[in-house]
């Protein structure tokens, strides 16, 4: 009986070793860079419905800001691209699953998605409170608020720190739509959301007698994600987002796109020249 039960215990520790072998092989064998170029082509996760970072276009193609930078990566690698459109639900999966290699998607940077996936540094942009107002209304800092009634959208982290700390009255709305048909009505003098989102509404003839007239605040990184343990191909993305930041070309997409400028991509920009 204890020859019997040495044998099992010796059989399941081989069984365990040789699946540790094959986990850290499996782990030692993910190349994106090597697969891409074996391929010729690299499929990334985008926006289709995020506009200007990310949309479908009128005769259904998908542009935007993040898809000139999946495009100059292809470019860059001499490959041609696929672009799989993505949503914040399965953005990460796709990754993970290995359904693209390469997921820019408007993905702010948080502590637990980094734990999932390969977030590489320096981060590409930075959204960022901000205020759509009538561009007469006068506001050039973020206390000339205070006493007026401001917009907000339930759950904006920003809300509290405009009226807490700024003195404005809020008027918290369930979504953007209601938020924005309040502003349209004048009920409110401003609105106090993600400068990305406002930046879809640029383009849009309704609102051209508003804009953005103080600096952002709070601004939040954004960051490409690949998979977890392929350093090579983080490293390689890092770097190109460094040269990014350096020759201004990430500022010279802000402004293709009507985007307001961001304070995040002008210090990195001084930062890496």
């Amino acid at each position: 009986m204890l020859r019997e039960k040495r044998s099992i215990f010796k059989a399941l520790a081989v069984f365990a070793s040789a699946s540790l072998f094959a986990a850290g092989a499996a782990f030692a064998q993910v190349d994106t860079l090597a697969s891409i170029k074996q391929k010729g082509k690299i499929v990334v996760g985008v926006k289709a419905d995020y506009k200007p970072f990310g949309y479908t276009d009128p005769t259904g193609k998908i542009v935007g800001f993040e898809i000139d930078m999946a495009n100059e990566i292809a470019k860059r690698l001499g490959v041609q691209i696929e672009l799989i459109p993505v949503v914040a639900a399965n953005r990460m999966e796709f990754i993970k699953q290995g359904r693209t290699d390469l997921m820019i998607a408007t993905m702010s940077y948080k502590p637990d998605r980094a734990e999932v996936l390969a977030i590489p540094e320096p981060f590409y942009y930075a959204s960022a409170a901000a205020v759509l107002n009538k561009k007469n209304a006068g506001f050039k800092q973020w206390s000339d608020l205070k006493g007026k009634p401001i917009c907000g959208i339930q759950g904006a982290y920003y809300n509290r720190r405009t009226g807490d700390e700024f003195g404005a009255k809020m008027v918290v709305f369930k979504g953007a739509v209601e938020a924005l048909a309040a502003l349209e009505a004048g009920n409110c003098v401003g609105l106090v959301f993600d400068s990305t989102f406002f930046a879809g509404l640029s383009a849009d003839p309704k609102w051209a007698d508003y804009g953005i007239t103080l600096p952002l605040i709070d601004p939040e990184p954004w960051g490409m994600g690949l998979r977890k343990e392929d350093t090579k191909f983080a490293t390689y993305i890092s770097d190109t987002i460094k040269e990014w930041h350096k020759t201004g070309f990430i500022l010279g997409l802000e402004k293709k796109w009507g985007i307001s400028p961001s304070p995040y991509l002008a210090e990195q920009n001084a930062k890496f020249k």
